[in-house]
């Protein structure tokens, strides 16, 4: 079979709306501007439900209507408002120590530094993954540990730990291995590692399951058992509060002195938000806090690696979050998705600028490639898709399935995540490796081990808010319908015998449809609030800027331009089209459309006639050509003649 599992039942949802259980509380509330349905086929819909709360909030803390406004969308109580603006480590860092088996972590590794062991970090190959490895390397040598590095190679030796490399890593010397990013299932490398006398601590964030692998010490606060408030750190956040209990420990034993000095762990604080930022987990409580902080201290460029990569990207400005999503994170991950898997960790975990030089321009080459590989499989699961749906998409499924032979493994997480902005639902892409064989289905924590035959497909899914994806695999795992596979809410890996694909299709599709509801498809755009372009000024941008760090679980503010038309506009770059807005009191604003002219969006602002539009995107300050300016990155428009008042 190749393409779309066919399975049609009906569902609707969308990455920017609550779970479809809600909608009809969200049909009754006016279209924002009477848009029903906008260029890009969305409805809109204002963010904030209750003026109230924002009204409460401006009066109690004396602060703008526009923070206010914002503030009160995100559902940000009245008495935390001073926090939220200003979240500091000192409020929102736990005691490590809250989280299961970490003193017995903790333990163990101040028993090796001490003594002198050999550590080895066996980490993952995205970016949380990298930066993850890259803290507990440049922790360790600082505490004059003996630290090690092994990343897997993504298409070899696929996910996570396995039993060759392991044992690798213990008759080379290692006596404890620090998995991060990866381990809490893999429960067969982990068992061999301990018969051949090698401690394994795990480092993780992803959904365990009730039996876990056999370990010195099983550190994620996703365990079944782990009662940790803080479910949403990214794995780099698990490794820096590993990083705050070991320093501790070593202090209390009286390990620093003139000869080793104790670290200031907030140097590294660059690296945890990135990893963070990049896993696209939620920017809410202790992520906030580590990202805010961790975006201070990278704008000092102590990080030789990031200030290179920065360099090569051409990042001219104070990083923000946005860039580190969409500039500095696709670098660090091209070397495990189309190149060589440790390119990332070590550029991030280098002093030397002669490496990080060279890492940095190999990361870029890597990058454009895997863009070109990433359009190729995209334009094909586009195609496969619509074949089977039409243009129109009826009767899709609740969660789409796309696979072939010879689609890059190292791409299908990104190309995912396209799919679900186009179709709204979640989607999984997997790559056939084309050859046949006998494997083990379904081994686990539940003692699974159905034999079955076929190709082997490697796939990455990613969900929509409400829907949690890793519980859905980890059932079709307990199922004995996956090889393997695991994962957390938003996202998911899995290894599947090509056989048994349509099998899985049912079983996932039944299992997310009752999620997303069996209403029609709505699909939202929310909006913060409607703006002149003359009102957007760079006061505003900064008052906004204090609302963030913008991300998963904290939402970039969108502001609707009302009335303009595009006074300029040109193609540019892949697909994308930059303009100026102006509306009839002459206030203008810059603008661009990202990946805009394969829609209806691109078109439209291309449109010689200039019709008058609403067009709703986010605010951003432009420091290009050495000037500094507001820009508005578009996310979507509509005719103003087609809005109800």
């Amino acid at each position: 079979m190749t393409g779309v599992c066919e399975h049609r039942r009906f569902s609707t949802t969308d990455c920017t709306i609550v779970p479809v259980m809600s909608s009809s509380c969200r049909l009754e509330r006016a279209a924002f501007l009477g848009i029903e349905r906008s260029l890009t086929g969305r409805r809109w819909a204002a963010r904030l439900a209750d003026e109230r709360a924002a009204l409460a909030m401006a009066q109690r803390h004396g602060l703008p209507d526009a923070i206010c406004r914002l503030l009160a969308a995100r559902e940000v109580e009245l008495e935390s408002v001073g926090d939220f603006l200003d979240p500091t480590l000192r409020r929102f860092l736990p005691d490590p120590l809250h989280l299961r088996d970490m003193d017995a972590a903790v333990d163990r590794l101040v028993r090796a530094v001490r003594g002198g062991e050999r550590v080895v970090v066996f980490g993952d190959y995205d970016v949380d993954g990298a930066t993850s490895a890259a803290l507990l390397l440049r922790f360790f040598r600082a505490v004059g540990g003996d630290i090690g590095l092994y990343i897997p190679d993504r298409r070899s030796e696929g996910y996570g730990p396995n039993t060759t490399a392991l044992l690798k890593l213990k008759a080379a010397g290692a006596s404890v291995a620090v998995t991060v990013d990866c381990g809490v299932t893999a429960y067969e490398p982990l068992a061999e590692a301990k018969r051949a006398g090698l401690d394994v601590i795990v480092i993780d964030h992803h959904q365990a399951e009730i039996d876990l692998p056999e370990a010195t010490a099983v550190v994620d606060p996703n365990r079944i058992d782990d009662d940790s408030p803080h479910k949403q750190l990214a794995a780099v956040g698990v490794a820096f509060l590993l990083c705050v209990a070991v320093n501790r420990a070593l202090r209390e034993a009286g390990w620093y002195g003139a000869a080793c000095p104790e670290p200031d762990l907030r140097q590294w604080l660059d690296l945890v938000a990135l990893g963070t930022v990049c896993d696209v987990v939620p920017l809410t409580g202790v992520n906030r806090a580590l990202v805010r902080q961790g975006l201070h201290v990278m704008r000092r460029r102590g990080n030789l690696g990031l200030a290179a990569l920065a360099d090569i990207a051409r990042l001219r400005e104070p990083p923000g979050a946005y860039h580190l999503g969409f500039m500095l994170g696709p670098r660090v991950n091209a070397g495990g998705r189309v190149g060589q898997a440790d390119l990332g960790a070590r550029l991030l975990a280098s002093d030397d600028a002669h490496e990080v030089g060279a890492l940095a321009l190999r990361l870029d080459e890597f990058n454009a490639e895997r863009r070109a590989i990433e359009r190729e499989v995209l334009d094909q699961a586009i195609a496969r898709i619509e074949g089977l749906y039409g243009p129109e998409r009826h009767g899709l499924p609740s969660v789409l399935l796309v696979e072939s032979e010879g689609w890059h493994i190292g791409v299908v997480g990104i190309v995912a995540s396209r799919l679900v902005e186009r179709y709204g639902r979640p989607a999984f892409v997997i790559g056939i490796d084309g050859e046949s064989g006998d494997v083990a289905i379904g081994r686990g924590a539940i003692g699974r081990g159905a034999i079955g035959r076929g190709a082997i497909g490697r796939g990455s899914g990613r969900s929509v808010r409400g829907v949690d994806l890793g519980a859905a695999v980890i059932a079709a795992r307990q199922a004995g319908l996956l090889v393997n596979g695991g994962g957390h809410a938003m996202a998911a890996g899995l290894t599947v015998v090509r056989d048994a694909l349509p099998e899985l299709a049912q079983f996932l599709d039944q299992r997310i449809a009752p999620q997303l509801g069996v209403a029609p498809a709505v699909r939202e755009l929310g909006i913060d609030a409607a703006l002149a372009p003359a009102a957007a000024t760079q006061e505003l941008v900064a008052m906004i800027e204090r609302a963030g760090p913008f991300g998963a679980g904290n939402a970039l503010p969108r502001f609707a331009l009302t009335g303009v038309r595009v006074d300029y506009a040109q193609p540019v770059g892949d697909g994308h089209v930059r303009c100026t807005l102006a509306d009839a009191q002459r206030g203008r604003i810059e603008a661009i459309a990202f990946r805009c002219r394969q829609t209806a969006l691109g078109p439209a602002l291309l449109d010689p006639a200039r019709p008058v539009l609403h067009v709703a995107g986010a605010l951003r300050i432009d420091q290009f050509g050495g000037r500094e300016r507001v820009r508005l990155q578009i996310d979507d428009a509509a005719p103003a003649a087609a809005a109800v008042a």
